[in-house]
Protein backbone atom coordinates (compact mmCIF):
# COMPACT_ATOMS: atom_id res chain seq x y z
CA UNK A 1 0.00 0.00 0.00
CA UNK A 2 1.29 3.56 -0.87
CA UNK A 3 2.47 5.30 1.93
CA UNK A 4 0.59 8.66 1.21
CA UNK A 5 3.68 10.94 3.16
CA UNK A 6 6.04 9.08 0.26
CA UNK A 7 5.72 12.51 -2.02
CA UNK A 8 8.47 10.66 -4.58
CA UNK A 9 6.38 8.08 -5.24
CA UNK A 10 3.05 10.16 -5.56
CA UNK A 11 4.81 12.55 -7.60
CA UNK A 12 6.04 9.41 -9.76
CA UNK A 13 2.20 8.50 -10.12
CA UNK A 14 0.47 11.58 -10.98
CA UNK A 15 3.65 12.53 -13.29
CA UNK A 16 3.79 9.52 -15.48
CA UNK A 17 -0.01 9.37 -15.30
CA UNK A 18 -0.58 13.05 -17.32
CA UNK A 19 -0.44 14.26 -20.74
CA UNK A 20 2.42 15.16 -21.28
CA UNK A 21 4.50 13.09 -18.74
CA UNK A 22 6.71 14.74 -16.23
CA UNK A 23 9.00 14.02 -13.84
CA UNK A 24 10.42 16.53 -11.20
CA UNK A 25 14.05 17.86 -11.80
CA UNK A 26 14.13 17.79 -8.36
CA UNK A 27 14.69 13.95 -7.67
CA UNK A 28 17.77 13.79 -10.01
CA UNK A 29 19.85 14.17 -6.82
CA UNK A 30 20.09 11.20 -5.31
CA UNK A 31 23.97 10.27 -4.44
CA UNK A 32 24.89 9.28 -8.18
CA UNK A 33 22.42 12.39 -9.40
CA UNK A 34 24.87 14.50 -7.14
CA UNK A 35 27.97 12.91 -8.16
CA UNK A 36 27.05 13.22 -11.86
CA UNK A 37 26.21 17.03 -11.48
CA UNK A 38 29.74 18.00 -9.80
CA UNK A 39 31.04 16.43 -12.93
CA UNK A 40 28.79 18.34 -15.15
CA UNK A 41 29.85 21.17 -13.52
CA UNK A 42 33.42 20.84 -14.79
CA UNK A 43 32.90 20.44 -18.66
CA UNK A 44 33.73 22.86 -21.06
CA UNK A 45 29.93 23.36 -22.74
CA UNK A 46 28.55 24.35 -19.11
CA UNK A 47 29.59 27.72 -18.18
CA UNK A 48 27.56 28.38 -15.29
CA UNK A 49 29.43 27.00 -13.27
CA UNK A 50 32.97 29.41 -14.09
CA UNK A 51 30.57 32.10 -14.35
CA UNK A 52 29.52 32.27 -10.75
CA UNK A 53 32.41 31.35 -9.74
CA UNK A 54 34.03 34.21 -11.18
CA UNK A 55 31.68 36.47 -8.82
CA UNK A 56 32.00 34.72 -5.82
CA UNK A 57 35.54 34.61 -5.84
CA UNK A 58 36.50 38.35 -7.56
CA UNK A 59 33.75 40.06 -5.96
CA UNK A 60 33.55 38.75 -2.05
CA UNK A 61 33.94 42.27 -0.42
CA UNK A 62 30.45 43.50 -2.34
CA UNK A 63 28.71 40.04 -1.00
CA UNK A 64 29.55 40.71 2.91
CA UNK A 65 29.28 44.75 3.06
CA UNK A 66 25.63 44.50 4.50
CA UNK A 67 27.14 42.07 7.43
CA UNK A 68 27.63 44.34 10.52
CA UNK A 69 31.08 44.69 11.99
CA UNK A 70 31.92 42.05 14.41
CA UNK A 71 29.00 39.88 13.85
CA UNK A 72 28.88 36.22 13.59
CA UNK A 73 27.52 35.11 10.88
CA UNK A 74 25.91 31.78 10.03
CA UNK A 75 26.20 31.19 6.26
CA UNK A 76 23.02 28.69 5.18
CA UNK A 77 23.57 26.65 1.82
CA UNK A 78 20.42 25.05 0.13
CA UNK A 79 21.68 22.33 -2.14
CA UNK A 80 25.29 23.17 -1.50
CA UNK A 81 27.16 20.90 -4.11
CA UNK A 82 30.61 20.05 -4.36
CA UNK A 83 31.39 23.31 -2.37
CA UNK A 84 33.93 24.37 -5.04
CA UNK A 85 32.54 27.90 -5.39
CA UNK A 86 31.27 28.00 -1.56
CA UNK A 87 34.94 27.69 -0.74
CA UNK A 88 36.21 31.10 -1.92
CA UNK A 89 33.50 32.88 0.34
CA UNK A 90 34.66 30.94 3.22
CA UNK A 91 38.24 31.40 2.37
CA UNK A 92 37.51 35.64 2.47
CA UNK A 93 35.42 35.03 5.40
CA UNK A 94 38.70 33.08 7.58
CA UNK A 95 41.07 35.34 6.03
CA UNK A 96 39.08 38.58 7.30
CA UNK A 97 39.00 36.94 10.57
CA UNK A 98 34.87 37.23 10.50
CA UNK A 99 33.34 34.53 12.84
CA UNK A 100 31.04 32.00 11.23
CA UNK A 101 29.64 29.20 10.79
CA UNK A 102 28.93 26.94 7.36
CA UNK A 103 25.80 24.82 7.24
CA UNK A 104 25.42 23.01 4.18
CA UNK A 105 21.75 21.39 3.93
CA UNK A 106 20.82 18.86 1.17
CA UNK A 107 18.63 15.58 0.42
CA UNK A 108 22.10 13.90 -0.11
CA UNK A 109 24.14 12.84 3.41
CA UNK A 110 26.79 11.08 0.94
CA UNK A 111 26.49 14.72 -1.05
CA UNK A 112 27.59 16.40 2.24
CA UNK A 113 29.90 13.97 3.54
CA UNK A 114 32.13 14.61 0.46
CA UNK A 115 31.60 18.33 0.04
CA UNK A 116 32.68 18.49 4.41
CA UNK A 117 35.61 16.04 3.96
CA UNK A 118 36.73 18.92 0.37
CA UNK A 119 36.48 22.02 2.51
CA UNK A 120 38.51 20.54 5.53
CA UNK A 121 40.99 19.53 3.15
CA UNK A 122 40.93 22.73 1.64
CA UNK A 123 40.28 24.69 5.03
CA UNK A 124 40.96 22.55 8.21
CA UNK A 125 40.02 25.00 10.59
CA UNK A 126 36.41 25.98 9.04
CA UNK A 127 33.80 25.20 11.24
CA UNK A 128 30.97 22.94 9.35
CA UNK A 129 28.15 21.51 10.16
CA UNK A 130 26.20 19.39 7.48
CA UNK A 131 22.78 19.23 7.97
CA UNK A 132 20.64 16.40 6.11
CA UNK A 133 17.19 17.31 5.41
CA UNK A 134 13.91 19.18 4.02
CA UNK A 135 15.42 22.62 3.54
CA UNK A 136 12.73 25.04 4.82
CA UNK A 137 12.14 22.83 8.21
CA UNK A 138 16.04 23.28 8.86
CA UNK A 139 15.93 27.17 8.10
CA UNK A 140 12.74 27.25 9.99
CA UNK A 141 14.98 26.44 13.55
CA UNK A 142 17.47 28.70 13.04
CA UNK A 143 14.55 31.53 12.66
CA UNK A 144 15.07 33.19 16.39
CA UNK A 145 18.70 33.29 15.79
CA UNK A 146 20.03 36.73 16.87
CA UNK A 147 23.08 36.42 14.15
CA UNK A 148 22.58 37.76 11.04
CA UNK A 149 22.01 34.83 8.27
CA UNK A 150 23.60 34.76 4.89
CA UNK A 151 21.36 31.72 3.40
CA UNK A 152 22.81 30.48 -0.38
CA UNK A 153 20.89 28.91 -2.78
CA UNK A 154 23.46 29.30 -5.84
CA UNK A 155 23.99 27.81 -9.44
CA UNK A 156 20.51 29.09 -11.35
CA UNK A 157 18.83 26.27 -9.33
CA UNK A 158 16.13 28.28 -9.17
CA UNK A 159 15.52 28.17 -12.80
CA UNK A 160 14.07 24.80 -12.29
CA UNK A 161 10.91 26.67 -11.34
CA UNK A 162 8.06 28.32 -13.30
CA UNK A 163 7.70 31.81 -12.45
CA UNK A 164 4.97 30.81 -9.74
CA UNK A 165 7.04 28.30 -8.32
CA UNK A 166 9.79 29.88 -7.85
CA UNK A 167 7.66 33.08 -5.81
CA UNK A 168 6.35 30.63 -4.05
CA UNK A 169 10.23 28.51 -3.18
CA UNK A 170 11.45 32.08 -2.37
CA UNK A 171 8.38 32.99 -0.11
CA UNK A 172 8.85 29.85 1.67
CA UNK A 173 12.45 31.21 2.14
CA UNK A 174 11.46 34.63 3.32
CA UNK A 175 8.96 33.25 5.89
CA UNK A 176 12.15 31.52 7.70
CA UNK A 177 14.08 35.09 7.64
CA UNK A 178 14.50 37.64 10.38
CA UNK A 179 15.32 41.57 8.56
CA UNK A 180 19.14 41.07 9.62
CA UNK A 181 19.50 38.18 7.56
CA UNK A 182 19.86 38.17 3.51
CA UNK A 183 19.33 35.81 0.28
CA UNK A 184 22.22 35.59 -2.08
CA UNK A 185 20.66 33.90 -5.19
CA UNK A 186 22.09 32.73 -8.46
CA UNK A 187 20.55 33.46 -12.01
CA UNK A 188 21.64 32.55 -15.33
CA UNK A 189 20.90 35.20 -17.83
CA UNK A 190 19.60 35.47 -21.19
CA UNK A 191 22.23 34.60 -24.19
CA UNK A 192 22.84 32.89 -27.45
CA UNK A 193 20.57 30.11 -27.20
CA UNK A 194 23.14 27.71 -29.01
CA UNK A 195 25.10 28.71 -26.51
CA UNK A 196 22.25 27.96 -23.61
CA UNK A 197 21.57 24.47 -25.68
CA UNK A 198 24.59 23.25 -25.39
CA UNK A 199 25.34 23.56 -22.08
CA UNK A 200 22.60 21.23 -21.39
CA UNK A 201 23.77 18.90 -24.02
CA UNK A 202 27.38 18.23 -23.55
CA UNK A 203 29.45 16.24 -25.78
CA UNK A 204 30.73 13.76 -23.16
CA UNK A 205 26.93 12.54 -22.25
CA UNK A 206 27.33 13.28 -19.23
CA UNK A 207 24.14 15.47 -19.15
CA UNK A 208 22.27 12.09 -20.70
CA UNK A 209 23.65 10.01 -18.17
CA UNK A 210 22.59 12.62 -15.26
CA UNK A 211 19.24 12.58 -17.12
CA UNK A 212 19.00 9.06 -17.24
CA UNK A 213 20.02 8.14 -13.38
CA UNK A 214 16.27 9.43 -12.52
CA UNK A 215 14.83 6.54 -14.48
CA UNK A 216 17.66 4.15 -12.59
CA UNK A 217 16.51 5.84 -9.71
CA UNK A 218 13.02 4.93 -9.67
CA UNK A 219 13.88 1.34 -10.94
CA UNK A 220 15.66 0.48 -7.61
CA UNK A 221 13.33 2.26 -5.26
CA UNK A 222 10.08 0.96 -6.72
CA UNK A 223 11.24 -2.01 -8.01
CA UNK A 224 10.54 -0.82 -11.56
CA UNK A 225 11.99 -1.89 -15.33
CA UNK A 226 12.46 0.91 -17.10
CA UNK A 227 15.27 -0.03 -19.29
CA UNK A 228 17.70 2.50 -19.84
CA UNK A 229 19.18 1.63 -23.01
CA UNK A 230 15.61 1.93 -24.64
CA UNK A 231 15.22 5.78 -23.85
CA UNK A 232 17.34 8.67 -24.79
CA UNK A 233 18.05 12.31 -24.07
CA UNK A 234 16.87 15.38 -25.46
CA UNK A 235 17.74 18.93 -25.02
CA UNK A 236 15.57 22.36 -26.36
CA UNK A 237 15.89 25.83 -26.08
CA UNK A 238 13.19 28.21 -26.78
CA UNK A 239 13.94 31.65 -26.75
CA UNK A 240 10.29 32.90 -26.68
CA UNK A 241 9.93 32.04 -23.16
CA UNK A 242 13.99 32.21 -22.19
CA UNK A 243 13.96 28.10 -21.09
CA UNK A 244 16.32 24.84 -21.48
CA UNK A 245 14.01 22.44 -21.35
CA UNK A 246 14.92 17.92 -21.28
CA UNK A 247 13.08 15.01 -22.08
CA UNK A 248 13.47 11.71 -22.45
CA UNK A 249 12.64 9.95 -25.11
CA UNK A 250 11.04 6.42 -25.49
CA UNK A 251 12.92 4.17 -28.70
CA UNK A 252 10.12 1.96 -28.84
CA UNK A 253 7.23 0.88 -28.24
CA UNK A 254 7.43 -0.60 -24.40
CA UNK A 255 5.52 -1.18 -20.85
CA UNK A 256 7.32 0.18 -18.17
CA UNK A 257 5.93 -1.45 -14.51
CA UNK A 258 6.99 -0.07 -11.45
CA UNK A 259 5.90 -3.28 -8.79
CA UNK A 260 6.03 -2.06 -5.82
CA UNK A 261 3.49 0.78 -7.01
CA UNK A 262 1.65 -1.72 -8.90
CA UNK A 263 1.91 0.55 -11.66
CA UNK A 264 2.02 0.56 -15.64
CA UNK A 265 2.80 2.99 -17.82
CA UNK A 266 2.58 2.53 -21.83
CA UNK A 267 5.28 4.20 -24.27
CA UNK A 268 4.53 4.33 -27.44
CA UNK A 269 8.04 5.20 -29.95
CA UNK A 270 9.06 8.67 -29.44
CA UNK A 271 6.58 9.60 -26.52
CA UNK A 272 8.65 11.72 -23.99
CA UNK A 273 8.91 12.04 -20.67
CA UNK A 274 9.68 15.97 -19.80
CA UNK A 275 12.41 15.94 -17.21
CA UNK A 276 13.35 19.28 -16.82
CA UNK A 277 13.55 23.32 -16.92
CA UNK A 278 15.98 25.47 -16.72
CA UNK A 279 14.84 29.31 -16.99
CA UNK A 280 17.17 31.87 -18.16
CA UNK A 281 16.33 35.53 -16.95
CA UNK A 282 16.93 39.18 -17.92
CA UNK A 283 17.43 41.97 -15.27
CA UNK A 284 13.95 43.56 -15.14
CA UNK A 285 12.32 39.73 -14.96
CA UNK A 286 14.61 39.62 -11.45
CA UNK A 287 13.56 42.57 -10.59
CA UNK A 288 9.66 41.52 -10.75
CA UNK A 289 10.40 38.38 -9.01
CA UNK A 290 11.97 40.28 -6.10
CA UNK A 291 9.43 42.33 -5.87
CA UNK A 292 6.48 39.85 -6.08
CA UNK A 293 8.86 37.35 -3.55
CA UNK A 294 9.01 40.16 -0.60
CA UNK A 295 12.39 40.70 -1.53
CA UNK A 296 14.33 43.88 -2.95
CA UNK A 297 17.60 43.78 -4.58
CA UNK A 298 20.57 45.22 -2.31
CA UNK A 299 23.30 44.36 -4.57
CA UNK A 300 23.11 42.26 -8.19
CA UNK A 301 27.03 41.07 -9.37
CA UNK A 302 27.88 40.11 -12.47
CA UNK A 303 30.52 38.01 -14.35
CA UNK A 304 33.09 39.99 -16.95
CA UNK A 305 30.49 38.68 -19.81
CA UNK A 306 27.20 39.35 -18.54
CA UNK A 307 26.76 35.42 -18.60
CA UNK A 308 25.46 35.00 -14.65
CA UNK A 309 24.53 37.25 -11.77
CA UNK A 310 24.25 36.85 -8.25
CA UNK A 311 21.90 39.16 -6.12
CA UNK A 312 21.94 40.16 -2.57
CA UNK A 313 17.96 40.26 -1.64
CA UNK A 314 16.89 41.91 1.52
CA UNK A 315 13.87 40.85 2.62
CA UNK A 316 11.02 43.81 2.62
CA UNK A 317 7.90 43.82 5.17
Amino acid sequence: MLNSSDSFAQDILQGLSQNPRRLSSTYFYDDLGSALFSEIMNLPEYYLSRSEYEILSQQTDAIFQWLPSGQRLELMELGAGDGTKTLALLNYLMQKGIDFRYIPIDISSAALEKLSSYIHEQLPAAPVFPQTGNYFELLGKQKSSDQPRLILFLGSNIGNFSHQQAISFIRQIKDTMQSHDRLLVGFDLVKHPKMIREAYNDSSGLTKAFNLNLLKRINQEFNGDFDLLQFDHYESYDPELSEARSYLISLKPQIVTLRDLQFSVKFETWDYIHVEVSRKYKPSTLQQLAAQSGFEIETALYDCKHYFTDQLWKPIA
